[in-house]
């Protein structure tokens, strides 16, 4: 793995790290936005505490652990990555509610166009602001956009110490459960 010194993580905020999308995906994975690790290396959790390439490996989704330099082969499995936020930050915290709620915005345009089966959200708080719903829950959601359903999975920073690997993987594999049918 690339060390980073702080310098050139910081000046990593102004990189916008492109998504891994295709049109009719059958799940579009939304983190919330890119850290600085992220925005240094334009690859998607690449922070190596982030346990969303494990997850994704122990829930079925890969048959393999795909490094973050490998989230192109996502596309052949039918995934893709996008985030609510372009704007990369050290921390979530460090987003407005305005930034939110336009990242909200974008996302809904994004997802109408691409029409994948599922918008699979990765962390619930920034879901309830960025589509206003104060009472969502991980799961699957009431909300459709455009014909895509919608499933808040908890966020897979370390820094989310309620779950574990194994429980977000189960959490995961319900999701993947419900895009294969």
């Amino acid at each position: 793995m690339t060390r980073f010194t702080q310098a050139e993580l910081e000046a990593a905020r102004d990189r916008l790290v492109p998504d891994v999308v295709a049109g009719g995906l059958r799940v579009l994975f939304c983190g919330i936005n890119p850290g600085l690790m992220t925005a240094a290396t334009g690859h998607h959790f690449a922070r190596p505490g982030n346990r969303f390439w494990p997850v994704l490996h122990l829930s079925g989704f890969t048959p393999r652990l795909l490094k973050p330099a490998e989230q192109g082969e996502l596309l052949s499995y039918g995934l893709g990555i996008t985030n609510v936020v372009a704007r990369a930050c050290a921390r979530a915290d460090e987003l407005t509610a305005e930034e939110y709620r336009e990242g909200g915005r974008l996302l809904r345009e994004k997802v109408v166009r691409l029409a994948p089966r599922w918008l699979a959200v990765v962390g619930v708080t920034a879901y309830r602001v960025a589509f206003d719903d104060r009472r969502a829950q991980v799961g699957p959601q009431e909300r459709v956009i455009g014909g895509t359903r919608v499933w808040v999975l908890p966020n897979p920073s370390g820094l989310n110490a309620h779950w574990t690997a194994a429980t977000m993987a189960e959490e995961f594999a319900r999701l993947r459960v419900a895009a294969e049918g």
